[in-house]
């Protein structure tokens, strides 16, 4: 995600931005979101069927999804993105729950991105590393996104920015080594045109989501929809171009896994650095020196995808708080640094509170892993049954909104792409719930996920409950003396 976001003016307002994006930028930005290397081990633990996967879902819900918020975020541009969708379209009730979900997913993703950053310096540099110093890490790393996302934007725009180039060249080296591989060794498994076919059977749907929950942050964009120059021209172009580069990576470093390693051998923690050992060692003579450039930028990339995260669920959050239907102390704003500083540290409390839940629970790195990431991806998806029907009720609320842009082929195409992408989020949700990682037990896993969740919806309308109590205390008349 760029950081061209939100500005905090004087007492709490919004600072008006400029039109600064273009086609270029909007494709910066929306690479720089979505594109993740983390997941591209999970996915290529589905053999290669999973490059087939990667193209019918790109084909069937990332097209469509994009196509949902370049409508939404060019009629509704305004600071909050999802939250201020979801609110005008079904109330602010509904809205706050929105934007807490969306919130509280950073949260719980952080720790799962920061154990495969463990897990990568494991093998990476022959290491290992117990329990408690794994998690003492991840907890570090955790505070360590919280300082950068409270530092002003101006300052950490760069993070996100550079972690994009890394992802991009560190997954694209990736997928060359394999072809190099491929053509001195031949590949570790087979890429005959039958292997491309999904499965659809319970071994490859257990990963499923994994795809889906890649190409998920498109909205992001939309967090900066008042600063994008001409969107009716440029939106459907950022959604072709971004969409098939990112598409084009995700396949390549899929490839590039599985060209050296054979699919039983995949790990979904440290698949990445296995691959890139095994590659470096054979086609660079081992090269320790640029491996370990690779690794640290890999690494760096992890980093950067949570601050870029980071960044925009703050702010999406800070926006209930300074619209009150949240407690203020979400839209708190840095007086220094014009951040929402409230926000960033009360995340890291909770990301640290699930970290040593977590270990304490089941150590085993892996099931650590898988368990945090279904959670919060669980909570993340959540606000997305919202999001995709806003765009119908919108239409029908608001029928002479201007909109830049709009999903093409009239009331037909917005039903379509909305069935599309609420089916698949639906689907998503059950798989993630329904498939534990094997070797985790079932009655942790769902008592950390089901429980999670349920706490977490909770929360959300308890936060909105209290919102609204102070509101009417406030708001009511108040006794006069006769």
């Amino acid at each position: 995600m760029a950081t061209d976001l939100h500005t905090a003016a004087p007492g709490g307002t919004l600072a008006e931005r400029p039109k600064v994006f273009g086609l270029f930028s909007m494709v910066l930005f929306s690479v720089s979101a979505i594109l993740v290397a983390d997941t591209v081990a999970t996915s290529a633990a589905i053999g290669v069927q999973g490059i087939g996967f990667w193209i019918i879902l790109g084909l069937l819900f990332f097209i469509p999804y994009g196509f949902v918020t370049a409508e939404l975020g060019s009629a509704w541009p305004d600071e909050g993105g999802i939250y201020v969708w979801v609110k005008e379209a079904f109330g602010p009730g509904w809205g706050t729950v929105t934007s807490w979900m969306y919130w509280v997913n950073v949260a719980l993703w952080a720790p799962s991105v920061f154990v495969l950053f463990v897990g990568a310096i494991g093998v990476a540099f022959n290491v290992t590393i117990a329990p408690l110093w794994q998690a003492v890490i991840v907890i570090a790393m955790v505070w360590a996104i919280v300082g950068v996302g409270i530092l002003p934007l101006s300052w950490t725009k760069s993070i996100p920015n550079l972690s994009a180039a890394l992802k991009v060249i560190v997954l694209v080296g990736l997928g060359v080594m394999g072809v190099v591989f491929a053509i001195k060794h031949g590949t570790a498994n087979s890429f005959s045109a039958s292997q491309w076919v999904p499965a659809w059977n319970t071994d490859s749907l257990s990963f499923l989501p994994i795809i889906i929950y890649s190409y998920m942050g498109f909205e992001l964009m939309s967090s900066a929809g008042g600063a994008i120059k001409n969107p009716k021209r440029d939106v459907p172009k950022m959604i072709i171009v971004a969409g098939a580069a990112i598409l084009a990576v995700y396949c390549f470093a899929t490839f590039g896994v599985l060209a050296a390693t054979k699919t039983a051998d995949v790990s979904i923690v440290t698949g990445i650095v296995d691959a890139l050992k095994l590659m470096f060692h054979d086609v660079f003579g081992g090269a320790t020196w640029l491996f370990d450039i690779v690794v640290v930028a890999l690494l760096f990339t992890f980093f950067g995808n949570m601050v870029t995260w980071s960044i925009g669920a703050n702010q999406t959050i800070s926006a209930t708080g300074l619209d009150d239907t949240a407690p203020g102390v979400f839209g708190h704003v840095n007086k220094r640094f014009g951040t929402p500083d409230y926000a960033f540290v009360l995340m890291g409390l909770i990301a640290t509170g699930i970290t040593v839940l977590a270990y304490a629970l089941d150590p085993n790195q892996a099931s650590v892993f898988w368990t945090l990431f279904a959670l919060s991806s669980i909570v993340f998806l959540i606000p997305y049954l919202l999001m995709f029907p806003a765009l119908l009720v919108l239409r029908r609320k608001f029928p002479d909104k201007p909109r830049p842009y709009t999903v093409p082929g009239g009331k037909a195409g917005a039903w379509i792409v909305t069935i599309l992408c609420e089916t698949g989020i639906v689907l998503t949700l059950f798989l993630f719930f329904y498939f534990p990682v094997e070797g985790t037990s079932k009655g942790i896993f769902w008592a950390i996920t089901g429980g999670g969740t349920a706490i977490s919806l909770f929360i959300g309308w308890w936060l909105y409950w209290q919102a609204s109590r102070k509101n009417d205390a406030r708001l009511k008349p108040q006794p006069t003396d006769a």
